[in-house]
């Protein structure tokens, strides 16, 4: 397997068990680092703390804590409740010793549609989260209410312009509604927060559905994964590669790994071609 300098990652919800068995086994697959689901950190009896000297021990990266849900444009009379709950999962970052949360785009139907109501609510989480040395990573997730392209994303990220507030790029997202990452240069290198990798079959469903069924490992589907990575390689990103996985069937992690080993090859000699 020819060696890289490239982090990987993957997302606990890709991986059943308990989070230590998640965590063990990511750390025994050769992965460098992980995203916490939420979720999993929720249902564990194990305390955060203990987490974090677990994947410590484990020599893993926590680099994000994923999902922060259904937050910009929410309804006046569940905002306080919404701050609330931010600055609650500020402190449970601490714990961690994360300091990057990914924020997805809201999918409430009563969520307010105006462009000016978002930027404004996602101002405010920025300037809370630097308060905490957090990062926010904006992802437009593919069925959003008003924000389901990562352009979108990049707009309200752009109006608010702060520091602690980026966007974080899936290559599901993006590719499977058929966008693609022709106008990346309109985003500095500086505000793309993180970026997450799947592969999938195409199917003719609901986009919902086939993300939280068909999800795979790069290589394994039908989505121009390497034209993907290519353009992020050729713009210098140079951030962790993190595949965030949802099947049906639990797939192997050493399949995982390698997948992104073959897929940082297949880049590499597709690059070849476009500077010979």
């Amino acid at each position: 397997m020819p060696a890289t300098t490239r982090l990987r990652s993957i997302a606990t919800v890709s991986v059943p068990g308990t989070l230590p068995e998640k965590l063990t086994a990511i750390a025994a697959a050769g992965f460098d680092g992980v995203e916490i689901f939420e979720d999993d950190l929720l249902k564990s009896p194990v305390k955060p703390i203990a987490i974090r000297n677990l994947a410590d021990s484990l020599g893993l990266r926590i680099f994000l804590l994923q999902p922060f849900r259904d937050f910009e444009g929410v309804q006046p009379e569940k905002r306080n409740e919404k701050f609330a709950s931010a600055r609650r999962q500020f402190d449970l970052m601490n714990e961690l010793g994360c300091d990057r949360l990914l924020v997805c785009s809201n999918t409430d139907p009563e969520s307010s549609a105006e462009r000016d109501v978002q930027i404004a609510d996602l101002a405010a989480l920025a300037e809370m989260a630097q308060l905490h040395d957090i990062h926010i990573g904006f992802e437009a997730l593919a069925w959003g209410k008003h924000i389901n392209r990562y352009r979108q994303a990049w707009d309200r990220v752009r109006e608010v312009n702060h520091p602690a507030l980026g966007i974080v790029l899936d290559s599901f997202h993006i590719l499977a509604v058929g966008d693609n990452l022709d106008r990346l240069d309109e985003v500095p290198l500086e505000r793309i927060s993180f970026l997450q990798l799947a592969d999938a079959p195409y199917k003719d469903m609901n986009v919902q559905q086939w993300s939280r069924s068909y999800r795979c490992y790069p290589g394994q589907g039908d989505l121009p994964l390497v034209d993907f990575v290519s353009t992020l390689n050729r713009k210098g990103f140079t951030g962790p590669w993190s595949l965030e996985i949802f099947n049906d069937k639990t797939l192997p992690l050493a399949e995982g790994l390698s997948s992104l080993t073959e897929l940082e090859r297949r880049m590499q000699a597709y690059d070849k071609t476009l500077n010979a």
